[in-house]
C-alpha cells in the first residue's frame, strides 16, 4: 500500500454544499446568510474571538504566568546553613536572629529554607519550614516549633 492509494472509508465523507446556485438547490438567493449585515457579505467576516468591539474574552482573563496574587504571603527567610554559627542548644527566633545579625530586615514571619548543612542542635521557632529544612534540623538533634500553632488545652466546663 502506498500513500497515494489511501482514501477515506466508504460513506465517511460528504460532498460540500454549493450555496447560492439557484432556488432549486435549496440554498439560493442569499445563501442562508440573511439579507444584510457584515456576516452576509463576501469575504472573511470577523476574526475568531471578535466581540463587536468589546474587549474579547481572551484579553479579559489573566494569562498563564505572572498575574498578581490577591493576598501574597511575605516571609523573612533564612537557610539552615547560616544557623551553623549559632551556639548549640540555643533557641532560634526571628528576634534572636536580628540580634545576632544573621537577618538584617524584618519582612514578615520567619521561614526556614533547607539550603546548606546543619551540624548544631537548635530549637528553631518559625512560622514555616520547608520539608528539607525540617529534616536537617531534626537530623542534627534539634527541634522545629511553630509558635502560632500552639496546642490548645481543652477547657473544663462545670
Amino acid at each position: 500500500m502506498r500513500i497515494h492509494e489511501v482514501s477515506p472509508q466508504k460513506g465517511s465523507t460528504k460532498r460540500r454544499r454549493r450555496i447560492g446556485r439557484g432556488i432549486s438547490a435549496g440554498q439560493g438567493a442569499s445563501g442562508g446568510f440573511g439579507m444584510r449585515g457584515q456576516k452576509s457579505r463576501s469575504g472573511t467576516g470577523t476574526k475568531a474571538g471578535f466581540e463587536g468591539g468589546q474587549i474579547p474574552l481572551y484579553r479579559r482573563i489573566p494569562k498563564l504566568k505572572h498575574f498578581p496574587l490577591v493576598n501574597p504571603s511575605h516571609y523573612t527567610i533564612i537557610n539552615v546553613g547560616k544557623l551553623n554559627s549559632l551556639p548549640a542548644n540555643s533557641e532560634v527566633t526571628l528576634e534572636s536572629l536580628m540580634e545576632t545579625g544573621l537577618i538584617t530586615s524584618n519582612d514578615g514571619p520567619l521561614k526556614v529554607l533547607g539550603d546548606g548543612e546543619l551540624t548544631v542542635a537548635l530549637t528553631v521557632k518559625a512560622t514555616a519550614f520547608t520539608k528539607s529544612a525540617q529534616a536537617k534540623i531534626e537530623g542534627a538533634g534539634g527541634s522545629c516549633q511553630n509558635p502560632s500553632q500552639t496546642p490548645s488545652t481543652p477547657t473544663e466546663s462545670e
